[in-house]
């Protein structure tokens, strides 16, 4: 049991290359978040909440922020390629690391089909001479391949992929800050109202409920900050980027994400039914009236980067989830072999499944099947929130039974933790009573009991760890009886 209580600096990432640059994991954490979800999907979230749409974009950053302040406690103790899967591990039980490692690589595994048939759909909008499963077939492969390379190639490809995202949103926020000050010379005269569109029809008016309600969405946008945890582990100095990137990103996210919304807000009515149209989306909708020519296919550009940076960030935390998993008995040995270039080259193959499962459905043209799939992960990232607030306040309070200096600490501890922990019950509980997101709750609260299950056996059982040293003497003495015959 020692190991689930002890940190240690290389335990779960031994094997792997630390190839991973400074600016890299910059750039790699802002594109785990940035994707489709804030040009297209936001574009619901503000149809529904209207103008306080701000409100839970800024109340979702905040719980992510607490959230990223204690993964960071223990990610600086401890940088591991398994992240709050190992702490879970570690401060609640095996079950709970089995369980919540499991169940971040369903999402991840799944939506990363999802990625692939928008890239798809994008490219054959602008060339359809090959079919949309065409295109998704190119993009996996594509990606497959880089992700088992050299972990650096993996680094470049964010890193690139991530700088057209932000100079994107940056050209964005700059451009319609200069439309709400009036500054800006084109456009439709009558859209660009200032600010008269934070108020005209009622700031909140669908009522609190429709934020609540909307603070799923945001989540499911806000997924993807843990990510530089796992990257962290690939890099040389682990703790000190750790510490950077818990620091730095949260408020970077929160300023592209609330100041988005808040620009659009401003420039659009937010009942503008194209906001709701997944064809359109809120950059499309809001560069339009700004009179950008050719909005749309600029944006489908943007888009297209995002998915796939998204697709490829997915596939390299499912890859390093399951090579952690491995490495604690939770997941076939064989998810921990890594290859020439130190990937691990059976776990990125495995992840990289249920996307040909959405490519074989989209040429069956079953991809409506996917979308049930999607359902199950529809609130993970709230379930993940949760293990980790769990998993930092017991950690915690056992390293400071032991004495432990701790060089980076969660605020108003236990105070805020127990906050965290509040709130994330309260509002499933809220989705639940609500109705909006019922199904969300529940199709992924039966995979994630599912998956404890099998976690709860895994510890009775023993799955996957080694024998004692009782039982290995004995197993050695039937080998050496059978050589002897």
């Amino acid at each position: 049991m020692a190991e689930h209580q002890h940190f240690s600096n290389s335990e779960s990432s031994n094997g792997l290359k630390n190839g991973l640059k400074s600016r890299h994991l910059t750039m790699i954490s802002i594109a785990g978040v940035i994707g489709g979800a804030l040009f297209v999907g936001s574009g619901n979230v503000i149809y529904s909440a209207g103008p306080a749409a701000l409100i839970a974009y800024t109340l979702g950053g905040l719980l992510v922020l607490l959230i990223m302040r204690m993964l960071g406690e223990m990610a600086v103790l401890n940088p591991d390629s398994g992240s709050f899967s190992t702490y879970a591990d570690r401060g609640i039980g095996r079950w709970a690391g089995f369980s919540i490692g499991w169940l971040y690589w369903s999402f991840w595994t799944l939506l990363m089909g999802w990625e692939a048939f928008v890239a798809g759909k994008i490219l054959n909008s602008w060339f359809p001479f090959i079919p949309i499963w065409g295109y998704m077939l190119l993009v996996t492969v594509a990606l497959v391949w880089i992700n088992l390379r050299d972990v650096k190639n993996f680094g470049e490809f964010e890193f690139w992929f991530a700088l057209i995202k932000v100079i994107a949103i940056v050209l964005f926020l700059v451009f319609g800050s200069l439309a709400v000050m009036h500054l800006w010379p084109w456009g439709d005269a009558s859209m660009l109202g200032g600010t008269t569109h934070l108020t005209a029809q009622g700031f909140m008016p669908n009522g609190f409920s429709s934020v609540i309600t909307a603070l799923l969405g945001v989540m499911f946008a806000y997924m993807g900050a843990e990510i530089v945890t796992v990257a962290a582990a690939e890099t040389k100095d682990p703790a000190k980027e750790i510490r950077k990137a818990a620091n730095s990103i949260v408020w970077r996210i929160i300023l592209f994400y609330v100041g988005s919304m808040l620009i659009t807000v401003c420039l659009i009515p937010h009942n503008n039914p194209l906001l709701k149209d997944p064809t359109w989306g809120t950059y499309s909708v809001a560069l339009t009236a700004l009179g950008i020519p050719e909005a749309r296919h600029i944006v489908n550009f943007v888009v297209l980067t995002s998915v796939c940076s998204c697709f490829n960030s997915a596939l390299y935390t499912c890859s390093r989830m399951v090579y952690s998993l491995s490495k604690r008995g939770d997941a076939p040995k064989s998810f921990g072999l890594t290859n020439r270039n130190n990937s691990p080259w059976v776990g990125v193959i495995f992840s990289s499944l249920f996307s040909f499962v959405a490519i074989y459905l989209t040429a069956t043209e079953s991809m409506n099947i996917y979308d049930v799939l999607m359902l199950a992960t529809g609130t993970v990232s709230l379930y993940v929130y949760l293990a980790i607030a769990i998993s930092q306040l017991k950690l915690r309070k056992k390293l400071e039974a032991e004495g432990q200096n701790i060089p980076f600490k969660m605020w108003l501890f236990p105070w805020l933790t127990y906050l965290v922990i509040i709130f994330i019950v309260g509002a499933l509980i809220t989705m639940i009573i609500e109705g909006t997101y019922f199904k969300e709750v529940v199709y992924t609260s039966v995979l994630a009991l599912f998956i404890v299950g099998l976690g709860i056996c895994a510890q009775k059982f023993n799955w996957g760890k080694k024998a004692s040293p009782k039982q290995e003497k004995a197993a050695q003495a039937r080998i050496n009886l059978s050589d002897n015959l």
